[in-house]
This record gives C-alpha cells, sequence and structure tokens, in this order.
C-alpha cells in the first residue's frame, strides 16, 4: 500500500511517538518546522508532542491518540516523527489499523520510530519511511544531501539507485532483490516476539545502531539469527554506527560482527555511509522492493514506493 506524493502547500503533521519534545528541545523543533516551512509545506504539530504523562513520556494512549489523529484527518499528507528516544513501541497496541489502511499517508521517522515503521507495515501492509526527524535532522545540520533525498523521495518519487552519502564498501560480494526492512537494530529487536514483527522471507535488512559495542552487535545479530531472519533475508545493509565508526581504537565494527555471525550464509552484505544517526540520511521505503550488487557497492528502489499524485 503506497502513499501520496507530497507537493508544495501540503501540511506535514509533527508527532512525538517516542521521547517527548522538552523545553530545553523546542529551539532545535522551531528550527526543524522553519526548514519544512521553506521547502513549502505547512507544519501541524500532535496534540501531546510535549506530554510527560509518565514523568518521561506521554502515555501510551496519548502517544496513539495523536498518530490515529494525523491519519484520520485528510488535509495532513504526511506524518513526520519528532525525535527517537526509547518506548515508540508502548502505543502500538492502540493504534488502529483499519484507519491507517484507508488514510495511507507517508509516515517518516528514524532510530527508535523503526518500531513503528516495521510494525505499520507489518500489520496495515504501509510502505513507511526511513529518514531524518524534525529535531535532529531538519532541526539542526540541514545537510544538502538530507534534503535534497527528501525531496527526490516524497515529492518527485524517485526510484533507481540510492545516491551514496559517503564511502561505501564491500562486507560479502553477491546481488539480492527482495523488501527493505529494518532500521536501528535495538529498536527493530523490540518487535522479536511480538505481532508487529515484520516476515523477513526474501527481504533485504537494513541497519544502523548508535554507541553499540561488538558484543551487543553479536548478541543482536545472533538473536535474529536463532529467530530465522537470516535464515529467510537475501541480503544485508549496514549503514553509519555512530559512536564507534570513526573511532580509531575500535578495529570491530558492526559490519564485521554481523559477517562473523552470519558465516553459513552466502547473502550479500554491503556497508554504506547513506543513513544512521547524526549523519545526512538519505530516504529509505521500509516495505519497498529493492535490489543490491554488493560488488559493485550499489543499491537501488526498484519499484514505486509514492503514488503519484491524483492517482487512485
Amino acid at each position: 500500500m503506497l502513499p501520496t506524493a507530497l507537493r508544495q502547500g501540503d501540511t506535514i503533521g509533527v508527532v512525538a511517538p517516542s521521547n517527548p519534545v522538552t523545553g530545553a528541545e523546542r529551539g532545535q523543533l522551531e528550527r526543524g518546522m522553519a526548514c519544512l516551512q521553506r521547502m513549502g509545506f505547512t507544519v501541524r504539530l500532535g496534540e501531546h508532542l510535549r506530554s510527560t504523562a509518565l514523568g518521561y513520556a506521554a502515555a501510551p494512549l496519548e502517544k496513539a491518540a495523536d498518530i490515529k489523529a494525523m491519519f484520520a484527518d485528510d488535509s495532513v499528507a504526511a506524518i513526520l516523527c519528532a525525535q527517537g528516544g526509547d518506548t515508540a513501541n508502548a502505543c502500538l497496541p492502540y493504534l488502529d489499523w483499519n484507519l491507517i489502511r484507508a488514510h495511507p499517508k507517508i509516515f517518516m521517522g528514524i532510530s527508535d520510530v523503526t518500531v513503528l515503521l516495521n510494525a505499520l507495515y507489518a500489520r496495515a501492509g504501509l510502505v513507511t519511511f526511513h529518514g531524518d526527524d524534525v529535531l535532529w535532522g531538519l532541526g539542526r545540520d540541514q545537510a544538502p544531501y538530507m534534503l535534497e533525498e527528501f525531496v527526490e523521495r516524497l515529492v518527485a518519487g524517485r526510484t533507481g539507485p540510492v545516491r551514496a552519502g559517503g564511502p561505501r564498501a564491500t562486507i560479502r560480494g553477491g546481488t539480492a532483490e527482495g523488501v527493505l526492512l529494518g532500521g536501528n537494530l535495538p529498536g527493530l529487536l523490540k518487535l522479536a516476539g511480538t505481532p508487529y514483527f515484520p516476515d523477513f522471507s526474501g527481504a533485504i535488512l537494513f541497519v544502523e545502531a548508535i554507541d553499540i559495542t561488538p558484543a551487543r552487535c553479536d548478541y543482536a545479530f545472533t538473536q535474529l539469527k536463532q529467530m530465522g531472519v537470516f535464515a529467510r533475508a537475501q541480503g544485508a545493509i549496514v549503514g553509519y554506527i555512530d559512536g564507534s565508526e570513526d573511532r580509531p581504537d575500535q578495529p570491530i565494527q558492526m559490519a564485521d560482527v554481523l559477517s562473523a555471525v552470519t558465516a553459513e550464509y552466502d547473502f550479500p552484505i554491503l556497508k554504506v555511509r547513506d543513513f544512521g544517526h547524526n549523519c545526512p540520511n538519505t530516504v529509505l521505503p521500509v516495505g519497498g522492493r529493492v535490489r543490491m550488487d554488493a560488488d559493485r557497492q550499489t543499491y537501488e528502489i526498484v519499484e514505486a514506493c509514492i503514488r503519484p499524485r491524483g492517482q487512485a
């Protein structure tokens, strides 16, 4: 199920299904909103964006209410998440999957929002988008790569090769094609054992993380292996790993651990710098079909992930 492309003048709703927007973060929120407005969009904030009803986050019903309200409002063309955090999975039981199916629209976030990106696809069949959030992406660096990818994917609906955001490397050679699933590795594992975990049969896994050690990578990938994910997946793409990738004292990286844990499999593994924490992000369709060539260090979106405006 594809959402409809954005166009200038559209309203973008902003919700906070993970961490709330605190007073200290108000400036970044405003900068992110101003960035969207300069791009030609109107911004509408969720009612509970700043709620700390639990003392550390909004109540699950508050988070779900904001998401449902944005999907139900036909004047809202897309939904962007304010930021990540820790508790997005709490709202999953309270979402209305039939409502989401009846009002498919762009839903984008990163980090802890991985739980929603994959759950919305798994339960409602909606293609969602992994990309920069309002505070830490649009509200901070506003890198040309990030802004160009936002427009190309969500307004123009561009498919084809994903532009490189930095160096790429072949970890394990080969080619593969499949539905793209994943995002933040710890976030994805929050769905393990729940009705919201997506089916990885024939899928391509993409992963990133922040401040993760080789040992934590090991147990995370081992858990996915024991769940049967790697026996069903066709390939893997590893993004930018903030907190370890640029440290000379960290010789063992996530891609190395993934290769070791999955040594009995022959699926390709590609290392890129196109998505992750604290780097400019491309916009990737969770549930969209992609093709990868690890030997040539390329991957591409091979089917439409956005419905052109006016198309039923």
